[in-house]
């Protein structure tokens, strides 16, 4: 079956890439003053941001004096990883957001207000969960639209009305495994299986990346993988998969260091808008031979769902 030849090519593949060694090899490559950039009067906005990946891109843009926008769900640990990237970066920017992004409404009243009174240069889009495949109930299909699909529909709300200079999307390279089913966004048919539903919704956010990069030539758009990370997201979604590989796994800074340099380098701006990046380079959107394309057709009609999707939550 071609998914089994896609999880085959793609385990082998990130056995040698996505690890910590493969973060290591690649890191030879990079040149160090890509990052030696001040950010003073800089803004960004970063969803998912008070654990993982997402805090880690915080502390390093804050490091560099940037003025950091968490938005965040939970109150408690949005203000302790404030207080965490304030005293380690000794800046006082960092300003706490509480919004739910799996509520749509919530997101436009946010966005709204908050485009009223602050420009933004990058908006770094990485909220959104795996589901436990040990919690699967009908909640867990419920609970995985809210965060992904509805994370890809706010995240275009949230673009189209901040308007940043730079939009940056944190995906995954599972989205390899994966063909858009177009006619099956919510991973509803078949039995449900967490991780898959998962590496579908990454597939249609570089799809959308790639889209929204031709439509909207003000904003430069980019898509990322930050390899596997030991992150939070990662211990409680995929328990085996973490126990297994505990030891190959990448540090969230690892993980964070492609969002980054997408997010401040003088070089990574210079890229084309629309492409996928893992470890500072551009890299393909399929692995060779999986068949993992979708037509022109299918990719308008996602959109479409989305933008129609948006337009009902319109406060």
């Amino acid at each position: 079956k071609m998914s089994f030849y896609r999880n085959a090519v793609w385990f082998v593949k990130g056995l040698q890439e996505y690890t910590k060694s493969g973060y290591e090899a690649a890191a030879k490559q990079f040149n160090t003053g890509d990052l030696d950039v001040n950010l003073s009067g800089r803004s960004f906005v970063i969803t998912g941001a008070n654990s993982g990946i997402g805090k880690a891109t915080a502390h390093e843009i804050a490091k560099r004096g940037g003025i950091v926008h968490l938005v965040c769900r939970n109150k408690e640990r949005a203000q302790e990883a404030k207080e965490e990237i304030v005293e380690h970066s000794k800046n006082q920017n960092v300003h706490v957001h509480i919004v739910d992004m799996s509520s749509a409404r919530q997101v436009w009243e946010f966005a709204e207000s908050f485009s009223k009174s602050n420009s933004i240069h990058v908006l770094i889009n990485n909220a959104g969960c795996m589901v436990n495949q040990k919690e699967l109930t009908e909640e867990g299909v419920e609970k995985n639209f809210a965060t992904n699909t509805l994370g890809n529909l706010t995240a275009h709300i949230v673009t189209m009305i901040i308007t940043p200079l730079l939009q940056i999307t944190v995906s995954s390279g599972g989205m390899l495994v994966q063909k858009m089913k177009v006619d099956d966004l919510q991973s509803e048919k078949g039995m449900f299986d967490g991780t898959m539903a998962y590496a579908q919704n990454k597939r249609q956010q570089v799809i959308l990346t790639e889209r929204w990069a031709s439509q909207h030539k003000e904003i430069h758009f980019s898509s990322m993988h930050p390899g596997w990370a030991d992150t939070p997201a990662v211990q409680l979604s995929m328990p085996d998969f973490h126990a297994k590989m505990k030891n190959k796994l990448r540090t969230e800074s690892m993980g964070a260091d492609t969002v980054v340099w997408l997010a401040v380098s003088a070089v990574a701006s210079k890229q084309p808008s629309g492409l996928f990046f893992q470890d500072r380079m551009a890299v393909p959107t399929h692995l060779p031979l999986a068949s993992s394309r979708s037509s022109p057709a299918d990719e308008e009609k996602l959109q479409a769902i989305l933008e129609q999707l948006a337009h009902k939550f319109k406060p």
